[in-house]
């Protein structure tokens, strides 16, 4: 059915095709993002954790400021993305979002290996966290804002790469490259803006007419975050699968270096080389899935078999993670899941980004209902580490963990089952 033509150019559902150039820039700037939420929270925060709190208490320092922190994700993505769409700078809508997240992001990482408590280093990661994740709020929300429903799964999948690849450059810069945290956070802090940025002047971001905003009332504001499942089913059953998986994935990765160091007993510096490794290998699995994934989708029109098949996948990742050997001759198991957890996440991100575009309820607020999928992906943050830390210590250690990791994927396999609007 045809736009009416009453209705702004920022508010239009796109048809036109996105260029080369527009989908590189999303891609590279999503990049930028990945690396600046995973280096810290693969790497930096374990470091910092453990010269803070010692050997002995670097598992709670870790829960405590990646579970406190990321209250600032779930804040700040919704948040940034609904006033995002009542944004009607002449810049456009998202473009002051990305600016402004970014160079916030830059303060933060930049101070955050001077901290010196668990505290402070909490209250820093959480401005991070609100930070970045507004940048990001703009970025996600351009997708639905100019690709057409038949480029999205190559989009979903460009960005899909660019989630592996940012912390695998991330965690090799600053574990192979520049050893120190201090030069680790610095350099963090400068890719994430110069990979960033670029796209803001590539974006074609139209501006929104004030007599187009919507009136801001407090009330109304804050009740447009609670989408209901039982007026948009698709929409529900969207969340809870990302939410599962999501969740599956924080726990299988977040204890990664200790699961190294305490698991397969490799000391410290070679635990950090190994980690690079592992994420490599995924990473290589990624790669051959992500892009293919998300245009073979596109070419078929069909996203729930694909999501579906790609979540199984994973999971049984985790059930071969949960019997590799306790010593160090069982990293080759560990290489093995790392290259089966690769091919199904790339998978999963190919396709399954282009089917929550296609269940938002409202055009007018999709950076807002984007942000609340965003919690989805933000919740599990908080979740992961205290589910971690009782699976280690107290049922079972390293294989209960990573059982529990497959059975809560599969679970988010059997939610996208019930997705009425989208094959």
């Amino acid at each position: 059915m045809a736009q009416p033509t009453s209705t702004p150019d920022a508010l239009r559902e796109p048809t036109v095709r996105v260029n080369g150039l527009f989908l590189a820039g999303l891609a590279v700037a999503n990049l930028g993002i990945m690396l600046a939420f995973f280096t810290p929270i693969l790497n930096l925060l374990p470091r910092l954790s453990e010269e803070i709190a010692g050997a002995s208490g670097k598992e709670a320092a870790l829960a405590v400021v990646t579970g406190v922190g990321v209250i600032g994700s779930v804040i700040g993505n919704p948040l940034a993305g609904a006033l995002s769409d009542r944004t009607t700078s002449r810049f456009g809508r998202r473009r002051p979002w990305i600016l402004g997240g970014s160079l916030l992001g830059l303060v933060g990482l930049i101070l955050m290996p001077h901290m010196t408590t668990v505290f402070t280093l909490t209250v820093l990661w959480l401005v991070v966290q609100f930070a970045v994740n507004s940048a990001y709020a703009g970025l996600t929300a351009t997708v639905p804002d100019q690709v057409p429903v038949d480029q999205r799964g190559l989009a979903s999948g460009l960005i899909g790469l660019a989630q592996a690849i940012g912390p695998v450059i991330g965690v090799g810069l600053v574990t192979y490259v520049i050893l120190s945290i201090d030069g680790g956070s610095y350099v963090t802090a400068v890719l994430f803006v110069l990979f960033v940025l670029p796209f803001i002047f590539i974006l074609k971001d139209p501006p929104l007419p004030k007599e187009d905003r919507p009136p801001f009332q407090l009330g109304p504001f804050l009740k447009g975050f609670w989408v209901s499942p039982r007026e948009h089913p698709d929409f529900g059953w969207a969340w809870l699968a990302r939410f599962l998986v999501s969740l599956g994935f924080a726990m299988a990765t977040l204890y990664l270096l200790f699961f190294l160091q305490d698991h397969l007993d490799f000391p410290p510096e070679q635990a950090g080389q190994q980690q690079t490794t592992l994420l490599l290998i995924y990473t290589l699995g990624m790669v051959l899935t992500a892009v293919l994934g998300g245009w073979i989708s596109d070419r078929s029109g069909r996203r729930k078999i694909f999501v579906i098949t790609a979540t199984i996948v994973m999971a049984i990742a985790g059930v071969i993670l949960a019997f590799v050997p306790a010593d160090t001759a069982g990293f080759g198991i560990a290489m093995l899941a790392a290259v089966v957890l690769g091919i199904g996440y790339g998978w999963y991100l190919g396709v399954d980004q282009a089917l929550i575009t296609q269940v938002l309820p409202n055009p007018d607020d999709r950076a807002r209902d984007l942000g609340v999928i965003n919690i989805a992906n933000s919740m599990p943050q908080v979740l992961a580490p205290v589910l971690c830390a009782l699976f280690v210590t107290e049922l079972g250690g390293y294989t209960s963990l990573y059982l529990a990791t497959a059975i809560i994927t599969l679970l988010g396999a059997l939610a996208v089952i019930p997705i009425r609007s989208v094959r």
